[in-house]
């Protein structure tokens, strides 16, 4: 008897509709592709047997190397050797504030590129690269061609980072089915899914202390959905940074004042290996150049315990956010290649009073849960919980006073959309223009402007009539896209939201936190800023009626109003609150009963010329 293939276990029930999707981890120091085959996720590897692609490129005049090809160059020739390019992506030439050994080319304000053999190259095109050979290698591996891939990025990320990633992977020829938060993709890794038996909710931090970046996560996992309830981190904080300090450290033991770029590159490689070795050693010697230094636990310890630090800040902050105690946390999740480091797991350890889990290789973990990702997406296989990311910054726009009206807080699962409703603030306005802001802060100019666009053609109407519907979209990838309508005539605009370069690690830092240091000061702001709003709307009302109907009032009720409207206008140039509100309830006094006149001969002019049985008529 022959056996007929129904399907590979866990695949689909159809052999040939079976479609190859892997998932991606683009790291800031090393890069991986794992896919998904026989129902189980397998890290891919180059034609060498290794699984980790160093995220370098170099570029001399002749040649492109990658990865390890490319390592000996980080010292032979570092200016044309491209290494953690994950530092630049999405973020201005202005925000580059770390040393390196790279010369950068455009404005401040702009996506940097760097000056090399070949030429100018971008931050995107090199992640481009790195991709390429990810994708090459996965399809020498599976000898077929990819259908689509899961990319992992921080979960801090913000649009303008995730949008030169998938531009990025758009250049390499991946079809991306999504990009996927990381430490979303480490709980899939962990079958943190697969505790649907359980009744009660279950929460786990994913602590992700990568190359060059930080971030810190608390899932939720309850009836089949997999909720990440508040996230944190630091866009330029990780593996990296730790050498630095341990360089940092060295030229102080040495008295060495400044290092070239070449020296540099030298003292990072050896702060690298010597941070590696103490993995499993209690002590190892640090070679750089003709220097030899001894580093020892606790040194090291006492070295990076400024980095360490800020990660634990974070984490404090994220469990706030998301109202949990430490007895509320089940597990603990170490994710990314810095924390193979015995003072990392040291430190989580203490934090959170028990030992994280670290079954799975930390450096492989990402790109497992993304390639069951890029499995389930694809449609070979239903199984897996329901994945909702969140928000990290809380999205809006200005509206009058320069406030800041929220449609999507900080931390709020996506995808999402929210609609609301604003209206005009002059007669005949035919134009509105939206202005989309990111940050914590009730003040446009405390907070970040993602982009501006204008919708024209609003029908000519009374201030206040006209109805603005305003719609906040953001996709599975964490992208933005703002729409406007104006319900009565249907005229449309919209903008899919795509800043030149991302936030800066302190800009990051300081919405979040200044979020939480100014909310009262933001408050009585927010206050002082709607109330001259209301007053100013009430000035141009009581303009437009007194042109129409000022022959209502004696010679004194209009001086007397005249008086009281002039006092409302010079309070209006201070910022006292008080005596704003002071003036605008005098004002009220003497227009209330101009309000009222104007009623009455409206009234009897609609009246006028009607008799009683007309009314008794109608019925």
């Amino acid at each position: 008897m022959a056996l007929l293939q129904i399907a590979e276990p866990g695949q689909s029930s159809a052999p040939h509709e079976h479609r190859i999707a892997i998932g991606i981890d683009l790291g800031t120091t090393h890069s991986l592709v794992a896919t998904v085959l026989s129902g189980k996720a397998k890290v891919l590897q180059d034609q060498q047997g290794r699984v980790l692609l160093p995220s370098i490129v170099h570029y001399s005049a002749q040649s492109t190397e990658y990865g390890d090809d490319a390592k000996p160059f980080l010292t032979a020739d570092p200016q044309n050797t491209i290494v953690s390019v994950k530092r630049f992506m999405g973020r201005s030439k202005a925000d580059i504030k770390f040393q390196h050994p790279y010369a950068l080319a455009g404005e401040d304000n702009q996506m940097p590129a760097f000056e090399t053999a070949q030429g100018r190259k971008t931050p995107v095109e090199i992640s481009a690269e790195i991709l390429k050979q990810l994708k090459d290698r996965a399809e020498e591996s599976l000898s077929n061609p990819i259908n689509g891939a899961v990319i992992t990025v921080p979960a801090y990320f913000d649009e303008a980072q995730r949008q030169a990633t998938r531009d990025a992977a758009q250049l390499a020829g991946l079809n991306v089915l999504r990009l996927l938060n990381e430490p979303t993709a480490a709980a899939v890794a962990y079958g943190l899914d697969q505790d649907s038996g359980l009744t009660q909710d279950r929460n786990y931090v994913i602590y992700d202390l990568g190359g060059g970046t930080f971030d810190v996560s608390i899932l939720r996992f309850s009836q089949g959905v997999f909720e990440v309830l508040a996230t944190g981190g630091h866009t330029a904080l990780g593996g990296d940074d730790l050498d630095r300090l341990i360089v940092k450290w060295a030229k102080k033991q040495l008295n060495i004042d400044a290092l070239d770029d070449a020296e540099y590159a030298h003292f990072i490689v050896a702060a690298r290996k010597a941070k590696e070795a103490l993995t499993d050693a209690e002590s190892t010697e640090l070679k750089a150049l003709d220097h030899v230094l001894t580093l020892d636990r606790a040194t090291f310890e006492a070295i990076i315990k400024v980095a360490l630090d800020k990660t634990i800040s974070v984490c404090k902050r994220v469990m706030r956010d998301a109202k949990l105690e430490l007895n509320d946390i089940q597990n603990v999740v170490l994710v990314g290649g810095s924390t193979r480091s015995y003072a990392v797991q040291k430190t989580v350890q203490a934090v959170f009073n028990q030992e994280p889990l670290c079954t799975i290789n930390p450096d492989e973990v990402v790109a497992i849960g993304a390639s069951i990702t890029a499995n389930q997406l694809i449609g070979n296989s239903n199984d897996g919980a329901l994945l909702l990311d969140v928000t990290p910054l809380s999205l809006g726009l200005e509206t009058m006073g320069g406030l800041v009206e929220r449609l999507i807080s900080r931390n709020t699962a996506i995808p999402v959309a929210r609609r609301q409703e604003f209206t005009t603030y002059q007669d005949g306005q035919t134009a509105m223009l939206i202005h989309v802001v990111q940050g914590e802060r009730d003040l446009v100019e405390h907070c970040r402007s993602l982009g501006r666009f204008v919708l024209r053609g609003i029908p000519p109407m009374t201030a206040g009539q006209a109805r603005i519907e305003v719609t906040f979209q953001v996709d599975a990838d964490g992208l933005l896209t703002v729409s406007a309508t104006e319900t009565t005539s249907g005229v449309h605009a919209h903008i899919d939201i795509k800043p030149s370069y991302g936030l800066s690690d302190s800009d990051t830092e300081r919405l979040l936190l200044d979020g939480f240091k100014f909310a009262e000061e933001d408050k009585a702001l927010r206050h002082l800023q709607e109330t001259k709003v209301e007053a100013k709307r009430e000035l141009e009302a009581l303009e437009q009626a007194l042109k129409a109907d000022a022959q209502l009032l004696s010679a004194q009720e209009l001086a007397e109003l005249n008086t009281a409207q002039a006092q409302l206008e010079f309070q209006l140039k201070n910022d006292d609150i008080k005596a704003i509100e002071n003036a605008v309830e005098q004002l009220k006094a003497h227009s209330d009963a101009f309000a009222a006149a104007r009623m009455n001969q409206h009234i009897d002019a609609a009246l006028k010329g009607t008799k009683l049985d007309d009314w008794s008529n109608s019925n």
